[in-house]
């Protein structure tokens, strides 16, 4: 069962990072962020258009460009995914999520957590190779300052 877990995981990143959800620059925001990985060249710039309503600050458009592995850009994907529409505080929380199954060397995290993250669930086995965990946070360093930047 395991293998066919780890097999259903390694197709969601292969899947994401052949069809790239929200790649593209955008023409219009409010934060942007160039990041480089020096281990291996991946690179990305992020950029994020933000809107306000009663509930409060959320991200309206969130677009990316950038050239790399297939963890990288996989991640990029479904960053995208998981992140528009959202609200800031909420995308604030994934990302800790997100952080905490990265440094957890491949021990996935409880349900509630991992269905929180749906696709992004499926990096829990590159956290067993510390070499390529920056390659999936790659794109969360990214957005992370793009909306310190949209913030201020």
């Amino acid at each position: 069962m395991a293998d066919s877990l780890e097999q259903l995981y390694q197709q969601v990143i292969l899947d994401h990072s052949r069809q790239r959800h929200g790649a593209g620059d955008l023409e219009t925001f409010d934060g942007e962020s160039f990041q480089v990985n020096p281990t291996c060249g991946d690179e990305v710039t992020l950029k994020v258009q933000l809107s306000s309503d009663a509930e409060g600050v959320r991200i309206a458009s969130l677009g990316w460009e950038g050239q790399g592995c297939s963890i990288s850009q996989a991640s990029l994907s479904v960053l995208h995914d998981l992140v528009d529409g959202r609200s800031v505080e909420e995308v604030e929380e994934l990302d800790a999520l997100f952080r905490e199954l990265m440094h957890g060397r491949g021990q996935p995290l409880d349900d509630e957590k991992l269905e929180r993250l749906d696709d992004a669930s499926a990096f829990v086995g590159v956290a067993k190779y510390p070499a390529r965990i920056k390659c999936a946070l790659l794109g969360w360093m990214a957005l992370r300052d793009a909306l310190v930047q949209a913030r201020s």
